[in-house]
């Protein structure tokens, strides 16, 4: 295939697929996904906690999109920074993955399926969120086994590129139109003095040039 015929349908699946996500973004088949990139969004948290010699005593998924991680100790700093960032480096770690080392799609989904079994029986503590951790890491780990090179690595696109977009949107919905609320920005603007919009601003900023970059470097390699 050419490369002007290949940007072709690049920019036609990029396309369809942020129009498929714009018009079912609050319907059953985008909620799983969602789950997902908030538990992702709390690994952030957890790992960075660990990290810098906290703890994780628990995480908790509810079936209202929200997420807690209860980590004492480590840099709070550090670690109220690495959920929406978090977040955002594994959705940017998915899809380039998937672009760039394509054969390796399988090994990946599966990594990033028992990451979520292991954080999920080690240290989900809620009914709801082990039942989704479970199923969500299984079933990534089993389509790893038994689909294809080419099926992993759409999964993973998609699940790259919505997490990146969630990071933005979250944010968004958060820290910007509802400062108020005990988010992560609130929490470090009370340990910095920054004020909570501040930090929302920064984030989006942030995840934005790492969607566009991650945009454009997948375009210039079909050169």
């Amino acid at each position: 295939m050419s490369a002007a015929r290949q940007k072709f349908w690049f920019i036609t699946a990029f396309v369809a697929y942020f129009a498929a996500l714009w018009w079912l973004w609050y319907t059953p088949f985008i909620y799983p996904v969602k789950l997902f990139v908030v538990l992702l969004h709390e690994i952030g948290h957890a790992a960075v906690a660990l990290a810098t010699g906290g703890e994780v005593v628990q995480i908790a998924i509810t079936p209202a999109e929200g997420g807690l991680c209860e980590c004492p100790g480590g840099s709070a700093f550090l670690t109220l920074s690495a959920g929406y960032l978090g977040s955002l480096f594994w959705g940017a770690l998915l899809f380039a993955g998937a672009v760039g080392r394509p054969n390796l799609s399988r090994w990946l989904m599966a990594i990033v399926g028992a990451i979520v079994l292991f954080t999920t029986l080690f240290f989900v503590g809620n009914g709801f969120g082990i039942l989704f951790g479970s199923a969500f890491g299984a079933a990534m780990v089993i389509g790893a086994r038994y689909f294809n090179v080419s099926v992993n690595r759409w999964i993973l696109a998609g699940l790259g590129l919505t997490s990146c977009l969630y990071a933005i949107l979250d944010i968004k919905s958060d820290v910007l139109e509802r400062p108020h609320l005990p988010s992560d920005a609130h929490m470090l603007a009370e340990l910095t003095g920054v004020p909570t919009v501040a930090w929302g601003l920064l984030w989006i900023a942030v995840a934005t040039l790492v969607s566009g970059a991650l945009v454009r470097w997948a375009w210039r390699r079909l050169d």
